[in-house]
């Protein structure tokens, strides 16, 4: 029989030993064997931190960003192949696009935040504090990457989704993963990652790849590593409070599964679109990937006087189900991963039916096309009833981790929020609502008890991704028994890997160690005009004292007729008496404007192609007729920009600090201007 490798101090190598016997999860033959036996998790980690940290963390953002692009180009062209190795584990053809292509997504939706993070191995965070009334002394905040390694240890349900949306996260922050997938599905996961590896994108050492048991590897990780994991709360609980995780104080982010829930809005009524989606949502999520999803509703709340409108609708809709051989045109649902899921599903329902129904489906029986019971992990669905959800624990305690979810009632929008509570913290929740106020007693009630709420109606029922789909760019994790962690978050999600280091100083070096040019620092006066320079040659810090202009009614005035704000402020006849202002006061985009006139290089052609855009525009004083202006005009930022196409220019974006001063030298506007800038090379 076939052995999975490892990928591991940069080769494939198989573990010792027969290994453990992976099963084909819808015929019951045994396929490969997995183990890790005789493998030396100590310098596994070591390759990570000696090879793939330096490797990565000498790479900017950008660099990172664009290699995980590539990444998930290159996994695009090869997507048949998952899928024939996907239906192994009973995935249907749907199933495996959420976990193969909603994966690779998470590639391409990473490498896309490049655009938001300098072209720099590192960035700031957050603002910067003057900590003097001179503004000789600041302080910031630094996010570099650590030297540690990303241990990530992921559930089987997500053999490449659970993998590709963590080392997403990772591999732009700068830091290395080692990555041990769970051992029943992990075949997948090896095919994945020997594209990654024949790909030669990643640097050395920049992911690894352990099939089988865990080991002791979890006895080698120190204080720059991380550890995140997905699976059962038991499970994290024992590796959350292991010895060198709490030595060490490793950071440790943990996604367990939770007992999610759907409320019905009272507002709700059978003929209603909002109707339909609520029925649709929950037979979705007890059936997409044979309910084996943490996310996946486990509890559904509706109003007590539509309980039985809402269980022949629900009962209908599962029946519609085809459930077999996800390899037949007609299968929507295949079967659970292995036997041994069988088994445990099987355990765990009967422990809810110490207090609860079933009302639809049953435990030994199902209806299957083109597959035998006797040989693959397959289930029927199971709509439970639970009539008394105040005084029943199992209910809001016990996860059956299939297509298993339970029906209860509620009386008020307070109660169900309080029985939504009683799942003490979940990954996610939805309501389904037409109602606003609904909408907004929810969220503001169980909120805290939740990572996500998807508000649903028929006003984005099109567009939604719904329940059950965790976003690259939003947080994915929850409080409580949820794992009490977050994982993914867009820019918040790279955080977790790189370490935030308060820097203090003067202006002048807050700017050399960043990189980004700080108020206050002293500016490289040039001769040259910044806007007659190239990309390459401009430097941090180059800076242009303009000359001075006189603000005078007539401007403001003109500037009133050309724009159309008559704002009272603005007219000279206006009895300023009770007002902010002594006398007529110009326009604050008047002064941007002719600021722009005192720094912008005219008429001759530049290597400036187009103004970009104005962040953080402030007006902090007011100009009267009689008034002077000048422009403290600085390089700020340069972040270069990759070609899109090979006829594009070579260009990038400069960012530039634009400090606007009165005669008494004050500043009264100040704003970052964005423009794009031709490169030479």
């Amino acid at each position: 029989m076939l052995a999975l490798e490892n990928y591991i101090l940069g080769s494939w190598r198989k573990g010792e030993g027969d290994g453990q016997v992976l099963y084909h999860a819808v015929t019951g033959e045994p396929i490969v064997t997995a183990s890790t036996k005789g493998v030396d998790f100590e310098a596994v980690l070591n390759y990570a931190r000696k090879t793939g940290n330096p490797a990565l963390r000498k790479m900017s953002f950008h660099e990172r960003g664009l290699m995980l692009r590539a990444l998930a180009l290159h996994l695009r062209e090869h997507l048949d192949r998952f899928y024939t190795i996907s239906y192994q584990t009973g995935a249907t053809k749907a199933d495996s696009w959420v976990d193969i292509e909603g994966g690779i997504g998470n590639l391409f939706s990473y490498a896309s935040l490049r655009r938001k993070l300098p072209d720099t191995p590192f960035c700031l965070d957050g603002e910067n504090h003057p900590l003097g009334k001179a503004n000789t002394f600041m302080g910031h905040h630094l996010l570099i990457p650590k030297e540690g390694v990303a241990v990530h240890i992921n559930a089987f349900n997500f053999p490449v989704w659970g993998m590709l949306e963590k080392i997403a996260v990772n591999l732009l922050a700068g830091m290395p993963a080692v990555v041990k997938p769970a051992t029943v599905t992990s075949f997948l996961t090896e095919a994945v990652v020997k594209e990654i590896v024949a790909s030669g994108i990643l640097p050395d050492g920049a992911l690894q790849l352990i099939c089988g048991s865990a080991g002791d590897l979890l006895s080698h990780i120190g204080s720059q590593d991380v550890v995140t994991f997905t699976g059962s709360a038991k499970t994290g609980l024992l590796l959350k409070s292991g010895k060198r995780i709490l030595e060490e104080n490793v950071p440790f982010t943990m996604e367990a599964d939770s007992l999610n829930s759907i409320v019905l809005g009272a507002d709700v009524e059978p003929g209603m679109a909002e109707w339909d989606l609520f029925i649709k949502e929950v037979r979705k999520e007890m059936t997409t990937k044979c309910g084996q999803k943490c996310t996946a509703i486990r509890r559904i709340f509706v109003p007590e006087n539509k309980m039985e409108a809402v269980q022949q609708s629900l009962s209908k809709a599962l029946a519609q189900t085809v459930i077999g051989n996800p390899l037949h045109e007609k299968v929507r649902m295949g079967s659970l991963a292995g036997e041994t899921q069988r088994k445990e599903v099987r355990e765990q329902v009967q422990k809810l039916l110490a207090s609860s129904q079933i009302i639809y489906g049953s435990l030994d029986s199902v209806e299957l096309t083109d597959a035998d019971n006797t040989k693959g992990a397959f289930i029927s669905p199971i709509l439970l009833f639970n009539q008394d959800p105040h005084n029943s624990s199992e209910v809001h305690e016990v996860e059956a981790f299939g297509p298993v979810a339970t029906l209860m009632s509620y009386s008020s929008l307070e109660e169900a929020i309080s029985l939504v509570k009683k799942g003490k913290g979940s990954l996610v929740s939805s309501i389904v609502t037409a109602d606003t106020s609904l909408a907004n007693e929810y969220v503001l009630g169980a909120g805290m008890y939740h990572g996500r709420i998807l508000i649903l109606n028929q006003q984005c029922a099109k567009e939604s991704t719904g329940h059950g789909s965790p976003l690259p760019l939003l947080v994915h994790g929850g409080p409580g028994r949820a794992g009490g962690g977050e994982e993914m978050g867009g820019l918040r999600g790279i955080k977790h890997y790189m370490q935030r280091v308060a820097i203090q100083g003067s202006p002048d070096m807050i700017t050399a160690v960043s990189k980004v040019y700080q108020p206050g620092a002293t500016g490289n006066l040039d001769t040259i005009h910044p806007f007659k320079k190239y990309f390459e040659e401009l430097a941090i810090g180059d800076q242009l004292m303009t000359e001075k202009r006189l603000i005078t009614a007539e401007d403001i005035n003109r500037f009133a007729d050309l724009s159309g704000d008559h704002f009272y402020a603005h007219l000279s006849q206006t009895d300023f008496t009770g007002t902010m202002f002594e006398k007529q006061v110009a326009h604050g985009y008047f002064i941007m404007s002719a600021a722009a006139g005192l720094f912008v290089d005219s008429y001759e052609k530049n290597p400036v192609l187009l103004n970009y855009g104005i962040d953080e525009l402030r007006f902090t004083k007011p100009v009267y007729p009689g008034s002077e202006i000048r422009v403290r005009f600085t390089c700020k930022e340069k972040i270069r920009q990759e070609k899109k196409e090979p006829a594009d220019i070579n260009k990038g974006i400069v960012k530039w600090l634009v400090e606007i001063l009165d005669e008494m030298d004050e500043i009264v506007g100040i704003a970052t201007i964005l423009t794009m800038v031709e490169r030479k090379d």
